[in-house]
């Protein structure tokens, strides 16, 4: 039996060694329903997410607790695949926010970065150069936003799916 594909991209407050703080985070499921949240967050964040991901953060703010939440409703109970562009940090950001194995996702999580490799794409060069090379219009995304992330992934497997 095929598992649902759940498309994730999250924005962090720095990527860490021992982990990453989520910012904001967009699903995306294969029918096209999307969630996106931007979660509370007081720490410290590195000087480069500070310059490129804080200001495109405007929308209502939602505790963690109201994130799993929303997440769990969103995702339902059948622990569909999570599928991510660059998987092993989205990977910690979830199993922080849930604990590893509270995770509403099957525990292989699928790395599209490392499908793209596979298919012949030069992934030095970003998904968005990527995505132009199969005839995606990136004018349509704004960059290091989570749900564009997440919506450019999902159009870039679509289009190799087709």
């Amino acid at each position: 039996m095929t598992k649902e594909l759940i498309f994730m991209d999250g924005e962090f407050a720095g990527l860490r060694a021992n982990g990453t703080d989520l910012l904001s985070i967009a699903l995306i499921k294969e029918t096209g329903e999307e969630l996106y949240l931007e979660l509370e967050y007081e720490g410290e964040v590195d000087d480069w997410v500070r310059d490129n991901i804080i200001p495109m953060l405007k929308g209502p703010k939602v505790s963690k607790k109201e994130a799993k939440q929303k997440i769990l409703e969103f995702v339902g109970p059948s622990k569909p695949f999570m599928v991510a562009y660059v998987n092993q940090f989205d990977w910690m950001a979830i199993c922080g926010l849930f604990g590893v194995f509270d995770v509403p996702f099957y525990w292989k999580p699928i790395d599209f970065c490392s499908i793209l490799y596979s298919k012949g794409f030069d992934i030095t060069l970003g998904i968005e150069k990527m995505a132009l090379d199969v005839g995606i219009n990136i004018n349509n995304y704004t960059k290091h936003h989570a749900l564009d992330d997440t919506r450019l992934m999902k159009d870039m497997w679509d289009k190799l799916q087709n």
